[in-house]
């Protein structure tokens, strides 16, 4: 069964065995469900899949709950021929047949999402709704830098915070006053509860002794809480690959060319990646990957230093291999030239 969820209806279309899909049908939500595990009593296997979305892992586990293998596919456009058509009935169409190869051994068929558990769901949530809060903060803040501009006043810095306000608000006029003083209460209530986060998140990271030198209670546990499980990853080829860190690549009649990282992953744990490189480049300098091409950040035999910005990418494709290999225990801090944000006592 290939599903199309939406808040008010799911469209559901049924292959059976090797026939043809049948005609999509139309139901509530709940009626889903129940109809679903009806279908237990006509059938030895029951199979279902949905384009993971808004709506995350409720419906798939309601349906695992009853017994019933239910996936998760990353979403696609199914428009492949340039139609130009788009209905719910024609998806949930394209992802029965789509899950019918893939079941039958073509796992290119479909990519599948991985479920996390309910517990890993929670704690990803508390981290990117931190996330959801300070892009608030600079949203507001510069809003309200704006007014000021737009007004002849010079509103700059974190001007919503208790002192710079006490003097700000001193110098402006009435009516640009009543526009920034709801502003700032909203900004430090914001700021406010992204402490409580922050706190929140580093409680759980692991020991200072545990791990490396330049990787932050906050951003270990906004790579822990992306990635769920390091042991998911069988070579470091598919922990590179879920990062987007890889180069794009068109290659064509014996002829090779490769571009920009292609941003096919996960966008946290690929900005987590590159701004735990740039601390580790000042804080890591025995870290063998750094190592490696050291020389191309200085410039050395009269070459002109290389981009630092492409290095740092691609040395995040490598921290990423690297943290996989100490979670999987594949590694050591010291074998991997790291030293630890803080020494045994």
């Amino acid at each position: 069964m290939g599903i199309d969820v939406h808040l008010r209806q799911h469209v559901v279309c049924r292959k059976i065995d090797a026939s043809t899909v049948q005609p999509a049908q139309r139901m509530k939500p709940e009626e889903l469900v129940s109809w679903v595990v009806k279908q237990k009593a006509h059938a030895k296997r029951i199979v279902c899949c949905y384009e993971a979305g808004p709506f995350g892992y409720t419906l798939q586990r309601q349906l695992t709950a009853h017994g019933i293998t239910c996936r998760v596919v990353r979403p696609q456009d199914w428009d492949r021929h340039g139609e130009r058509v788009k209905t719910d009935s024609r998806d949930a169409r394209e992802l029965a047949e789509g899950l019918a190869r893939y079941e039958a051994g073509n796992k290119n068929a479909l990519a599948i999402v991985r479920v996390p558990e309910v517990e890993q769901e929670k704690r990803r949530l508390i981290t990117r709704q931190r996330e959801g809060f300070v892009r608030e903060v600079r949203r507001l803040g510069a809003m309200g830098r704006s007014h000021g501009m737009s007004q002849g006043h010079e509103v700059s810095g974190y001007w919503w915070r208790k002192s710079a306000w006490s003097v700000l608000s001193k110098h402006l006029p009435q009516h640009l006053k009543e526009l920034l003083e709801p502003l700032s209460q909203v900004l430090v209530k914001l700021e406010e509860l992204i402490t409580q986060r922050t706190a929140q998140i580093e409680a759980r990271a692991a020991a200072a002794t545990a791990r490396p030198k330049g990787l932050g209670a906050l951003t270990e546990r906004i790579i822990e809480n992306e990635v769920l499980d390091w042991s998911r990853f069988n070579n470091r080829r598919q922990v590179s690959s879920y990062t987007g860190l890889c180069p794009s690549e068109h290659s064509s009649g014996g002829k090779r060319r490769q571009g920009s990282i292609n941003k096919h992953g996960n966008p946290r744990l690929r900005h987590a990646l590159v701004e735990c490189v740039w601390r580790f480049i000042r804080l890591q300098p025995g870290w063998k990957r750094l190592l490696k091409v050291v020389e191309r950040l200085k410039g050395s035999d009269g070459k002109r230093p290389a981009n630092k910005k492409k290095i740092a990418v691609a040395l995040a494709r490598e921290l990423a291999v690297d943290l996989w290999r100490l979670n999987t225990g594949r590694s050591t801090l010291e074998a991997l030239g790291l030293t630890a944000a803080q020494t045994a006592t």
